[in-house]
Order: C-alpha cells, then sequence, then structure tokens
C-alpha cells in the first residue's frame, strides 16, 4: 500500500519500482500478485488503462489502517498507549519533528478540551 499512499495512481511496474528501492524490496511478479489480493480486498482500485498497464489507487485510508493495527495492539496489551510510547522513546524511534508534532496535538488537545491555560 506504501507506494499507493506515497505516489498516488501507479501501475503494478511503478509500484515494483518504487518498493525496488528499498533493501530487499519485492520483485515484480511479487508486487503484482499483491496488487491483486488488494484489489480483491478493496483496498486497491483499477482506474484507467495506459497501453497494457492498468492504474490503481489506494482506496482505504492510510490513518485509518495505522488507526486500526494501532487500536488492536493497544487491545492485546490491556494497558492503553503507554507501552506504545515508551517504546518508541526509549528505542530512539521518534525524530525531533515527530516530537514536535506531538507536542503540537496535546496543545491543541488540551486546548480543545479547556486544559490549555
Amino acid at each position: 500500500m506504501k507506494p499507493f499512499w506515497e505516489e498516488g495512481l501507479l501501475s503494478v511496474r511503478e509500484a515494483a519500482d518504487h518498493l525496488a528501492e528499498e533493501e530487499g524490496g519485492p520483485d515484480y511478479s511479487t508486487v503484482q500478485t499483491i496488487v491483486g489480493r488488494l484489489e480483491k480486498k478493496e483496498a486497491l482500485r483499477r482506474v484507467k488503462k495506459i497501453g497494457n498497464a492498468w492504474l490503481f489507487e489506494a482506496i482505504v485510508d492510510k490513518r485509518a489502517i495505522v488507526g486500526g493495527l494501532i487500536d488492536d495492539v493497544m487491545s492485546l496489551l490491556d494497558e492503553g498507549p503507554s507501552p506504545i510510547m515508551m517504546h518508541l522513546v526509549e528505542n530512539e524511534k521518534l525524530s525531533e519533528s515527530d516530537i514536535a508534532e506531538i507536542r503540537a496535538m496535546i496543545r491543541e488537545k488540551e486546548e480543545r478540551e479547556g486544559k490549555g491555560d
């Protein structure tokens, strides 16, 4: 899904090329199989054909998928978000821009709830 979320409309070849830039990326036939499965699961859809190649786009929203995965992990932990945040902080998975974005989100939430005083 990553290439389609990042680039938008892509052919299987373009998605394979995008993924090949990553070390150990899948080959073309693997990407073709995955795209077919994602289309059947209605995560991708064919938009138009150029020559022999179909262009696909993501139907599912990245935030919805990520949110669902995080909710699933949190329900398995049964402890709320603290273990996830501790892992990200302790293993230095958060960049300075990530931290700044989290702080901004916290400030916005506090302001919405009237706690920003």
